[in-house]
This record gives C-alpha cells, structure tokens and sequence, in this order.
C-alpha cells in the first residue's frame, strides 16, 4: 500500500521515539544514592536462600502483600534468580514474580542490577549487612527504595531499633516505611 505522506509517518516515528526512549530508559536506573556505599566484603554464596521482608517503603509492585520473601538462587550462567511472593489477602491468593540479577561491578562489592521485566533494570544495593547474613538493608537507584530483610519472620525490638538507626543515618524516611505482617496465615 502506497503511504501518500512518509515523511510525515518518519517524523511521527522519531517524534515518538524522542518521547519513549528516554522514559524507558529512566527504568533502568542502577546506581546508588549520594552519600550511600554498597557493602565490600560480600559473599554472594552466603546470601543466597530465601529472606523476608520486614519492612519496606511504599510501591504498587508489592502494596497489599503480606508476608512478602525473597528467594535467591545462583543460575547455571552466574546470573542470580530472584522469586519475590508475597500474599493477597484482598484476592485470598500467592502473588509472585520472577526476575534475574547480575553484578554491577566487583562480585565482592554488593551492588547489582535486577530486571523483572525484559531489558529493563533497576538497582539493588546491600548497604548494610549482618556478619552472619542474618538481616540486610537494601537501596535501589534512590532513597525511595528501601528494604529490611531478615532470615526470620520476626525480630525483637531491639534489633528493629538499630534498622531504624541505620536506615535514618542512610536519609531514610523511616516513619513512611511499611512493616510487613510475617504471621502465618489462619488454618
């Protein structure tokens, strides 16, 4: 079929491309907040197993869940796996999503890159950690993304008080962080 106006159809496209390109690509952001340093010293091996999230700030990808985990497990190509589930009490169902992580940079250096969806990624930075990886905090590209995460369900006070330190020693806003309800379900 003979397009009467390709020019025009041409500038449309570059006209788009102009406008989505840049959007697509602000979803890729993988480095880490001013002032911020990923953990040194890490040992992807230790990491590795299931982890739950305690606390978190607020994100349509996980608003509504409970008992929210995250499962890594190293892949044949070196990459890691990450499961994330979490519950949907409103839908009285198991929400899960499934992505792959690579590092950064220096494997010894805890910062990686995680894509959910396609060519896109985001960052994942461990900025502080338990000696024994018994608890982590993690950062994306910005302070608005922030995480606690723990080997077990619960934590005492004491412990959630030193997260709470830390994370306002990182800018964090921590009265909006979002505690994540880890009880088990009824029945």
């Amino acid at each position: 079929m003979f397009d009467p106006d390709p020019i025009r159809r041409r500038l449309l496209l570059v006209g788009a491309a102009s406008v989505l390109l840049p959007t697509a690509l602000s979803g890729c952001a993988t480095g880490i907040p001013d002032g911020v340093r990923a953990v040194s010293g890490f040992e992807l091996e230790r990491y590795l197993g299931q982890w739950y999230a305690m606390a978190r700030l607020d994100h349509r990808f996980e608003r509504g869940l409970s008992r929210v985990s995250a499962t890594y497990t190293r892949r044949d190509d070196g990459s890691v796996n990450v499961l994330n589930r979490g519950y949907d009490a409103q839908k009285g169902q198991w929400r899960q999503v499934e992505g792959r992580a690579r590092f950064i940079g220096d494997p010894g250096t805890a910062s990686l890159k995680v894509s959910f969806f396609g060519p896109f990624f985001g960052g994942y930075h461990v900025v502080d950690l338990d000696p024994e990886y018994r608890w982590a905090l993690v950062m994306g590209p910005t302070r608005g993304y922030f995480w606690i995460l723990a080997r077990d369900t619960q934590a005492p006070p004491a412990l959630r008080e030193h997260w709470l330190a830390r994370a306002r020693s990182l800018g964090i806003d921590t009265d909006a962080l979002i505690w994540v309800d880890q009880s088990p379900l009824p029945g």
